[in-house]
């Protein structure tokens, strides 16, 4: 079903699908930033800790290989819904977890319905958005997860402190549990789209999308530099005797949703080259004060930078990518988006550890700095040389 060029956004399928994603994402982020202090009650050492909290990504990675017969033999719902089955039961699971070794299978697994469930959610998104409001639908879609990020982290630490890791697990699941439950009433799903006439698809093609590769690594470039904040902020806030890193993921949050109220508009009218650059800019800087942080203002005032950057770079990217490839190869270039972001997170979780273990927390900072500097440069030479399209847009509907 492509999406129809012009239409009503706020559907009925829209709203439910919006839900049950932030659903999805407030189990993530519930667990996400007391997570690296669960392995360190384990044992984990901040190298192990990395190692960890990337090995989620590399399984999410590892089963994308398997989005396209995986819609073709379940179809799109069906698929969706495994993916979520997996998630709960993974998120349970943590609280069996006694070990570094068992933190690490249990990450593993969630990693596989983590990533079946984003590209499935991603896609069927793009398929009930009008084509002429991409960029606006793309930037709605993720506020529910918006809201999730701003609740989410800071009643995390809030229940493990007041209740422990135990009541964390039990919450998440739960809540992951209402998002499968709501998908049942999700309509009108897409029957899987013919093959445009290529043939069986090699293995590549069936994980990357080729002519969307240039603004994937740029998320992949993004996502390596946001892994400092998801595996570390926690830990490095602890060492400073600040007690406020749950204030720091709702001010981040809410400047993300703040950011998506224009940012879409802005990128279908203007082309993505009005919207990424600042949003580069504002995540480098955010990084820059986070490399400083002593104090929980200067923790609150990174946390808008990183909203600014994170709510601006994250949609216009997807949409930027959607918009290069006809409709049937939609659940492919989404594939590839979260592919390239979750290989940055994972890799930049990985080096970051060692860095964080060799050199202390402000120099993980700002070797994510560094990276988007890298961002910036390369983003800036490809508008220089005109290799992005024009608008922005580039679509194929």
């Amino acid at each position: 079903m492509p999406a129809p060029i012009t239409g009503p956004l706020w559907t009925k399928n829209f709203i439910i699908l919006s839900f049950s994603n932030a659903l999805l994402f407030s189990g993530f982020h519930l667990i996400m930033p007391v997570l690296p202090l669960f392995i360190a009650d384990c044992g984990g050492t901040d190298r192990q800790i990395g190692l960890i909290m990337g090995s989620f990504t590399f399984s999410a990675i590892l089963i994308r290989l398997f989005t396209e017969p995986g819609i073709d033999r379940l179809g799109k719902k069906n698929f969706l819904l495994l993916g979520m089955l997996v998630c709960m039961l993974a998120t349970a699971a943590y609280y069996r977890a006694d070990s570094v070794g068992a933190a690490l299978a249990v990450r593993l697994f969630h990693g596989v319905g983590f990533g079946i469930a984003t590209t499935l959610y991603a896609t069927l998104a793009v398929d009930i958005i009008p084509a002429a409001r991409r960029g606006e639908g793309i930037g709605y879609f993720g506020l529910g997860t918006t809201l999730s990020m701003a609740i989410a982290p800071a009643l995390g630490v809030w229940l493990v402190a007041g209740h422990g890791f135990g009541v964390l697990f039990a919450v998440a699941s739960a809540g992951q549990l209402v998002a499968i439950l709501g998908l049942g009433a999700f309509t009108g799903v897409p029957a899987p789209a013919p093959s445009s006439g290529r043939g069986a698809a090699s293995l590549l093609d069936r994980v990357l999308e080729r002519k969307a590769v240039f603004p994937a690594c740029l998320a992949l470039l993004t996502g390596a530099a946001l892994s400092g904040v998801l595996g570390f902020v926690a830990l490095m806030a602890k060492q400073a005797h600040l007690t406020t890193v749950g204030y720091f993921f709702t001010v981040t949050t809410s400047f993300v949703f703040l950011s998506r109220l224009f940012v879409g508009r802005i990128f279908d009218s203007r082309g993505h080259a009005w919207v990424i650059l600042p949003g580069a800019v504002c995540l480098l800087i955010g990084q820059i004060i986070l490399s400083q942080t002593a104090t929980t203002p200067v923790l609150l005032t990174a946390a808008v930078f990183q909203g600014l950057g994170v709510g601006i770079l994250f949609p216009s990217l997807q949409a930027w990518m959607v918009g290069l490839v006809p409709p049937d190869r939609r659940g492919i270039v989404n594939a590839t988006f979260y592919n390239f972001l979750d290989t940055g997170v994972g890799c930049g979780a990985v080096v970051l550890g060692i860095v964080a273990e060799a050199a202390g927390y402000p120099a993980v900072y700002l070797t994510a700095a560094a990276v988007m500097g890298l961002f910036i440069v390369v983003y800036a030479a490809s508008l220089v040389r005109g290799r992005p399209p024009a608008a922005g847009q580039g679509r194929a509907d």
